[in-house]
């Protein structure tokens, strides 16, 4: 077979993100191999986002600018899958007459079949047939090849909710969870590859295994904390009303748990959490997040936030302000409410205006930048051990004392801020810096989104590593 090259367009959460990685890797006995220049492709795929109408406007606008690629291209196949495809199934096909092929949440272990019968056939095709399981793959020939050291990996699927304005349990289906065995496989085979931080997803990974009756997971992470080479471990999401205390112990306990929790609240006003039927109270979430603080003092706590809730009054919308302002979250996700298919908050009446929810969400967006401003300032002067992830995305080149150019480094702390440093001029480090080394960094600077650093030290951390405490100097 000749070479043939596939573009994925990715749109939406880290889950979509994980889907890509699965649909590079069963396309590739196909010959597919993954290009990240749209004019070289054969197969365009944009894997798509159902939560929110933004997202799919995205989707739309992208897939209209692919018709005149097929028109000057007429052997090129296009594919969408993910959750709206799901949602719209065939819809798509008839609003975009470009499209070949339209796949659900449940279809990518199916893709390679499918792909081959329109390359055959020259038929469109619609695949959006749900399954009950989760689908496992051959993760040996699906190793990282592209030198990242951080990956997400899917604990559990689906979720069983059914938040009054969330389409999750319509596009991705039931909550299921994995076997444990299989993902503690999968993130050792990510390890060999070169991986050293894990990502571990889920709708809500709180309740992963009750339904099926596996471990819980608090003890997943034990034993995801004892793998030789791995340095950390993130989670999300995470639902307030199935945060346990052993969960929150974990953050204590556990060397290469990250100190960052992802605690999405929505609002800050009782009435408006029980029409969204979130299942707690504003109280319940706040002794959580004093009991997280009271345990791992270092922790970060960022959430989620939804404005303009049908039936939000002003005075629901100042509770929301209230919460953040006692909260003093380290980072907030703020969105409009948009109505969405399936979502029984549709159906709720005193919609709140376009004007009313732009507003309420500049209203926390600026209380929030006045939080988070104030969280990266406290941290200049401290030393952060930062997990070297690779140059930055803009590969932006600094001046350094002497006329000397380097590349710019990028990394994260354990609570998740981003910094930036560049090696040190004079060698402190000389060659060692590497993506997947832990290093000190000294906070010289806080902006808005990240921190500027500068190397103090390094951590030269072997793979048979258990602990990141226990090898730092």
């Amino acid at each position: 077979m000749n070479t043939k090259y596939l573009y994925i367009n990715t749109i939406g959460c880290q889950m979509n993100h994980y889907d890509s990685d699965q649909i590079a890797a069963v396309l590739r006995p196909l010959e597919y191999k993954v290009t990240p220049l749209m004019e070289m492709a054969d197969l365009v795929i944009v894997n798509t986002c159902a939560i929110r109408e933004k997202a799919e406007q995205k989707v739309f606008s992208f897939l209209g600018r692919l018709a005149d690629m097929k028109r000057s291209k007429p052997d090129l196949l296009i594919g969408v899958g993910g959750c709206l495809a799901q949602q719209e199934g065939a819809r798509i096909i008839e609003r975009m007459g470009h499209v070949d092929l339209v796949f659900g949440t449940s279809a990518i272990s199916r893709l390679p079949r499918l792909i081959e019968q329109i390359e055959s056939e020259r038929c469109r095709v619609v695949d959006v047939d749900m399954s009950e399981g989760i689908d496992e793959f051959d993760f040996a020939g699906n190793e990282s090849d592209n030198g990242k050291v951080t990956r997400f990996v899917t604990i559990m699927q689906g979720c069983d909710n059914f938040c009054s304005y969330c389409v999750v349990p319509y596009v991705r289906g039931r909550e299921v969870s994995r076997e444990p065995e299989k993902i503690i496989n999968e993130i050792r085979t990510l390890v060999k590859a070169g991986v050293r931080e894990v990502t571990l997803l889920g709708q809500n990974v709180n309740s992963y295994g009750k339904k099926e009756g596996l471990l819980i997971f608090s003890r997943l992470l034990e034993l995801v904390n004892e793998i030789d080479g791995l340095l950390r471990i993130r989670f999300t999401t995470s639902h307030p009303k199935d945060l346990s205390k052993d969960l929150m112990f974990a953050f204590k306990d556990l060397a290469k748990l990250c100190k960052h929790i992802h605690l999405p609240v929505q609002s800050g006003s009782n009435r408006v959490l029980e029409m969204m039927n979130r299942k707690y109270t504003r109280a319940l979430y706040l002794e959580k997040v004093k009991k997280l603080r009271t345990l791992c003092p270092e922790i970060a706590i960022t959430s989620d936030i939804i404005v303009g809730f049908p039936g939000e009054t002003k005075y629901d919308f100042e509770k929301t302000l209230e919460l953040i302002k006692e909260v003093r979250f380290d980072g907030l996700f703020a969105f409009k409410y948009s109505d969405r298919p399936n979502a029984t908050a549709t159906r709720l009446p005193e919609k709140i205006s376009e004007q009313e929810k732009k507003e309420r969400l500049k209203a926390v967006l600026d209380l929030q930048d006045y939080y988070t401003i104030q969280t990266n300032e406290a941290l200049v002067g401290s030393e952060e051990k930062i997990l070297v992830e690779g140059y930055s995305k803009k590969q932006k080149v600094v001046d350094l004392h002497g006329g000397r150019q380097d590349f710019q480094w990028t990394g994260r702390t354990s609570t998740n801020k981003i910094v930036n440093f560049v090696q040190n001029d004079g060698g402190i480090y000389g060659d060692e810096i590497i993506a997947g080394k832990l290093v000190s960094i000294r906070i010289m600077k806080a902006f808005p989104h990240s921190l500027w650093g500068e190397p103090v030290k390094a951590a030269n951390i072997p793979l048979g590593f258990r602990g990141e405490k226990a090898h730092v100097a």
